[in-house]
């Protein structure tokens, strides 16, 4: 079990500091994170909190000024000491996944430090090589949606592949128009989201338009009901989660076993659920692919390592960060992306 190579590894911490990051996104918000840094044996291991609510990051640098992380460990006490901290502070977060997403900022901070503490990498802890990463580019289409925005990147480099957000307002002439291209890998319905900005409710009109005009295409996130279920019925092996996968039980409560998985590190809130549920799909033959949260700095790496290892050739929604701002210019780096010569800790650069 994958989990089991790290379950021992020695930790030493002697103190942290957080550190913020603030950037404007191509999706029209204004994206937060908080960096988590634990310190030990002149090493810094390193995570990013990717809680989607600006407020709660200031709330985390105002009252964590004492966290109860200073000792030495193995690393499954580490993990264990975690579940008995209240990272929130008395407060109910926004949603409850953020908890999660703060969770996995100290433990893959803990895992990078461990590792780097025993001087070797994520790859060498279980016997493996970093692979190039295939990426493709996750965006919104302007407003109206024409499909001027994919059209504009695949004329500054053809090779782009996609993972694109319908909505109600997709016509045919759109999806037949962004069909033509033969770039879009993934079309992420969003209809399991529900009291976000995101939210695209169930629409059977959409799904059918989607599900018959991009044949090949991996289909995430639908919501089920009466009048969209029987849509999937030929296309079940296209569909993937992303949303509700947090662990093992989450991929059993699926409606069907699905063939494709969205894995976002975050989402598990712990290094052994992220392994155990990765361990879980290739027991039972699931492939997989990299998805990202908007990550601002080290999160990305951590992504892109894990990626690398376990699911490199996938449709990978973990493109660099400079794809994600609003107006991205320059050489910008193209898939797949080359492993880091050298690497330690959780880190791939």
């Amino acid at each position: 079990m994958l989990y089991d190579h790290f379950s021992d590894l020695e930790l030493r911490i002697e103190d942290y500091d957080l550190g913020q990051r603030k950037r404007e996104t191509s999706s029209g918000f204004t994206r937060a994170t908080t960096i988590v840094s634990l310190h030990g044996d002149g090493v810094t291991g390193s995570g990013e909190d990717v809680t989607y609510d600006n407020d709660a990051h200031e709330t985390l640098h105002d009252a964590a000024s004492d966290l109860p992380v200073a000792g030495e460990y193995a690393f499954d006490e580490f993990s264990d000491l975690l579940s008995d901290v209240d990272l929130f502070f008395g407060d109910e977060p926004g949603q409850a996944i953020f908890r999660n997403y703060r969770r996995w900022a100290f433990e893959s901070a803990a895992l990078d430090l461990a590792l780097k503490q025993s001087e070797t990498s994520l790859a060498e802890r279980i016997g493996r090589t970093y692979d190039p990463i295939r990426f493709v580019v996750s965006t919104r289409l302007e407003e109206p949606p024409t499909g001027d925005r994919i059209i504009d990147w695949l004329d500054r480099n053809p090779e782009l592949e996609f993972k694109l957000d319908p909505t109600s307002e997709w016509t045919a002439d759109v999806v037949e128009r962004l069909a033509a291209t033969d770039a879009v890998r993934t079309l992420d319905l969003k209809g399991q989201y529900h009291g976000t900005t995101v939210d695209q409710p169930a629409d059977p009109e959409l799904y059918e338009r989607v599900i018959e005009g991009f044949p090949q295409a991996l289909i995430e996130d639908p919501e089920l009901n009466e009048e969209t279920r029987p849509l999937f019925e030929e296309a079940q092996a296209r569909v993937t989660w992303d949303y509700p996968i947090r662990g093992v039980e989450t991929v059993e409560d699926l409606p069907w076993k699905p063939k494709w998985l969205n894995i976002k590190p975050s989402r598990f809130g712990s290094v052994r659920s992220l392994f155990d549920t990765i361990d879980y799909c290739h027991t039972h033959e699931i492939q997989m692919f990299g998805g990202g949260q908007f990550e601002l700095d080290v999160g990305r790496e951590h992504i892109h390592a894990i990626a690398s290892l376990f699911y490199p050739n996938a449709p990978n929604d973990v493109a660099p960060t400079a794809y994600n701002d609003p107006d991205p210019s320059g050489n910008l780096p193209t898939s797949p992306l080359a492993p880091p010569e050298i690497a330690q800790g959780l880190s791939w650069r």
